[in-house]
């Protein structure tokens, strides 16, 4: 009985060993990168067609205006 209980012991012992050591592997592997943009940056210039088919730009409103980005995904798509 002694020896079943050792052996299950080690047996548990060796599965959480291997266990950390591939969730380890996951992690660095399925990591996002690191942003390119930092909390302060100056947001990249960029245009985006907007509800009556113009464009605009960000650069249209530096100096004049705030603006915030806001990313919403699957917004107003049924998905």
């Amino acid at each position: 009985m002694r020896k079943a209980a050792v052996l299950l012991l080690m047996i548990f012992a060796f599965a959480a060993q291997s266990s950390n050591s591939i969730w380890a592997q996951a992690d660095k592997k399925d990591a996002p990168p690191e942003p390119k943009i930092k909390v302060g940056d100056t947001f990249p210039d960029f245009t985006l067609i907007d509800q009556n088919r113009n464009k605009v730009s960000l650069h249209d409103f530096k100096g004049k205006k705030n603006v915030a980005l806001a990313f919403v995904v699957f917004a107003f798509t049924g998905g």
